[in-house]
């Protein structure tokens, strides 16, 4: 969902560049509003590539320092790691975007000068409207990015995104006992915590604080040595998923077929320790 809605603000960008790129062709062919001489033009693009270029980096590198302190959270709370690591894709991706079309804008600001005073009248127009439209576009999508990574609201906004993942039917379906659904998660919790000891790292000489290793990582410990099967792997970080986006601000409702699920994997787990156990 999360996926689903970031590509259709990059469409909606990308098709207003388009549209304002031909737009502006066309009023600069028939309708010009002012003209600017070879002098003007190069001193325009060159400045405005600058700019960009400047705007791009200080852009990126705020970002940088930005995902060191996101990184340092999620190593701080393990059960911020799937929210953290969903808001680094989603920051990945629109970075990307970024950079593309700050790329794109670079190149039309550089073919715009390079042919000033060499291609045809209407080409020059043209290629004058379309790079500046991408300049304009490019501003915006830097406003855009920064604005979508410093929300103050990004942690809740995502576990309520990554609960509808999980669970989409809680608001249709029958509701289930959020009781019953956090005793069983404790218990399978614990369960993995005790299978898990061995894998700790204990305290070091720089820190007092032990240092844990997370219930999803141990599960795929679990998954990697063949004491579970894929599919409960899966569900058990369905479930540590749903969790942590509760305790993060997504409303406390599950649905019943959760509920069933939970109960389910805790006979699955106690069943494949017990079987660990005996081998």
């Amino acid at each position: 969902m999360a996926s689903t809605k970031l590509s259709l603000i990059i469409i909606a960008f990308t098709c207003f560049f388009v549209v304002l790129a031909v737009v502006s062709s066309i009023m600069g062919l028939y309708y010009p509003v002012m003209y600017l001489n070879e002098a003007q033009i190069l001193y325009l693009f060159s400045t405005s590539a600058q700019v960009l270029a400047a705007i791009y980096g200080l852009t990126l590198t705020a970002f940088v320092f930005f995902r060191n302190e996101l990184s340092r959270e999620e190593g701080e709370d393990e059960t911020l790691t799937d929210v953290i690591e969903a808001l680094k894709l989603r920051y990945f991706i629109n970075l990307m975007f970024v950079t593309v079309f700050v790329f794109v804008s670079l190149m039309l600001a550089n073919l715009a000068i390079s042919q000033e005073g060499f291609g045809s009248p209407s080409y020059t127009v043209v290629t004058i409207n379309t790079a500046q439209s991408a300049y304009v576009v490019s501003l915006l999508v830097i406003v855009f990015f920064i604005v979508d990574v410093v929300s103050p609201r990004r942690i809740e906004a995502t576990s309520k995104q990554q609960r509808s993942e999980v669970d989409p039917s809680y608001t249709t379906t029958s509701k289930g006992s959020l009781e019953d659904f956090l005793r069983n998660y404790n218990q399978i919790e614990f369960i993995l915590e005790e299978y898990g000891k061995p894998f700790q790292s204990g305290t070091s000489w720089f820190s007092a604080r032990r240092r844990v290793v997370s219930n999803a990582r141990i599960a795929e410990y679990m998954l990697k040595t063949e004491k579970i099967t894929q599919s409960l792997y899966e569900k058990i970080r369905e479930l540590i998923k749903l969790r942590n986006s509760i305790i993060h601000g997504a409303e406390p409702v599950v649905s019943q077929g959760l509920v069933s699920t939970s109960e389910e994997v805790l006979r699955e787990l106690q069943a494949a320790i017990g079987d660990a156990r005996n081998e």
